[in-house]
C-alpha cells in the first residue's frame, strides 16, 4: 500500500506566480531609478560606478531585466544604499526608517541592545504588566533539559509549566512534525508566535519551554526576552545528542557524522540570539539533581532577592 506523500505541493496557478515575479522585477526597477535619481546620476554615470552595461541597468529599470545578486550589489554599492532598500525590505521604504537606519548601523550589540529595549518601553502596551520576573521563559536546543528541569523549577515556584510545543499543536489541530509537512516553515512560526502571544495574554506567572527554534524568527524573539526572564539552558553538542536519543529518537544515530555536523552549525548560527537570554546556564557534567539546585541559586542571585518558593 502506498503511502500518502505529505509534500506540500502549491495551489498557486503558474501564470499567478509569473504576474507576482513580474511585478517584483518591475518595482524593483521603479526603486532602482528612484535611488538613482535621488543620487542625481545619469543611467549612463550609474552603469559606469556599478561597472555594469548601461543596456543590462535600463532592462533592470525598465522591468524587464532579472540580474543576479551580485549585480544587484554593485548598483546597491554604486548607489550608496543598503541591498535590502532595492529590494524593498520596510526598514528601508521611507526616510525615516533610513534615517534609523544609518543611526544604528555600526553599532555595538550592547547599544543597539539598548535601543531595542528602549524602542519597547515606549511602546509597550501600557495597561499590560510584563511580570518580567514572573514568567520564566527557558530557551536551548532540544536536550538541554528544558522540558525537566522546567516542570522542576515550576512546581519548587508553585507556577504552571506550559511547553510552547504543545500549545502550537493546540492551536494549530495537528502534531508539529504535520505543521511542517502539510503547511510549511512560515505557517509553522505564525502559529508558534500566536502561541507565545496567547500564553504571555493567559499566564501572568509561569515557567514555559520554548522550542530550540524560537530565535529564528526575530519579533518571536523579541517577544520573549521583552515579556519573560529568560534562561539559556546550555549543554555541548555530544550531550545535546546523547539526550535526544535517551528520549528514543534514534534518527540522528542514522547519519551521525552529518547530525552532529549539522547540530554544531544550528548552535554556531543561533548562538548570538540565545546569548541575549537574562541567564546561561550549563547543563553539561551535571546529575538532573546538581542540574536542578544550580539552576535555582543562578536565578537566586540574578535576580538578587528572594522570589524563589522556599526548598
Amino acid at each position: 500500500m502506498k503511502r500518502k506523500s505529505h509534500r506540500r505541493v502549491s495551489s498557486e496557478p503558474a501564470a499567478r506566480r509569473g504576474r507576482k515575479q513580474n511585478a517584483f522585477l518591475v518595482a524593483l526597477g521603479d526603486r532602482v531609478r528612484t535611488l538613482r535619481a535621488r543620487r542625481g546620476l545619469t543611467r549612463k554615470a550609474l552603469a559606469s560606478e556599478a561597472e555594469v552595461s548601461e543596456r543590462h541597468l535600463a532592462n533592470l529599470e525598465t522591468g524587464v531585466g532579472n540580474p543576479s545578486v551580485l549585480v544587484l550589489r554593485q548598483i546597491a554599492i554604486a548607489l550608496d544604499a543598503p541591498l535590502a532598500e532595492l529590494l524593498g525590505d520596510e526598514t528601508a521604504c521611507s526616510p525615516e526608517w533610513l534615517m534609523i537606519r544609518r543611526l544604528l548601523g555600526g553599532r555595538g550589540e550592547q547599544d543597539l541592545k539598548r535601543a531595542r529595549t528602549t524602542l519597547a518601553e515606549m511602546y509597550a502596551d501600557a495597561g499590560q504588566s510584563s511580570n518580567h520576573n514572573r514568567r520564566i521563559a527557558l530557551v536551548g536546543l532540544r536536550g538541554a533539559g528544558k522540558s525537566t528541569l522546567g516542570r522542576m523549577l515550576a512546581d519548587d515556584l508553585e507556577l504552571p509549566f506550559v511547553e510552547l510545543s504543545r500549545e502550537i499543536e493546540r492551536i494549530a489541530g495537528c502534531s508539529l512534525s504535520e505543521v511542517h509537512a502539510l503547511y510549511g516553515a512560515s505557517a509553522y512560526r505564525r502559529y508558534e508566535r500566536r502561541a507565545l502571544e496567547e500564553v504571555i495574554r493567559d499566564y501572568p506567572q509561569a515557567v514555559i519551554a520554548t522550542p530550540g527554534g524560537v530565535v529564528s524568527d526575530a519579533g518571536t524573539f523579541h517577544l520573549l526576552l521583552s515579556r519573560c526572564l529568560t534562561i539559556w539552558l546550555q549543554a555541548s553538542p555530544e550531550e545535546h545528542m546523547n539526550r535526544v536519543v535517551a528520549q528514543g529518537d534514534l534518527r540522528p544515530m542514522a547519519g551521525h557524522h552529518e547530525a552532529m555536523e549539522d547540530l554544531k552549525r544550528i548552535l554556531a548560527g543561533r548562538h548570538s540570539f540565545y546569548a541575549k537570554a537574562d541567564l546561561a546556564y550549563s547543563t553539561s557534567g551535571l546529575t538532573l539533581h546538581e542540574a536542578f539546585a544550580g539552576l535555582r541559586a543562578e536565578l537566586r542571585r540574578l535576580l538578587g532577592r528572594t522570589v524563589l518558593a522556599a526548598a
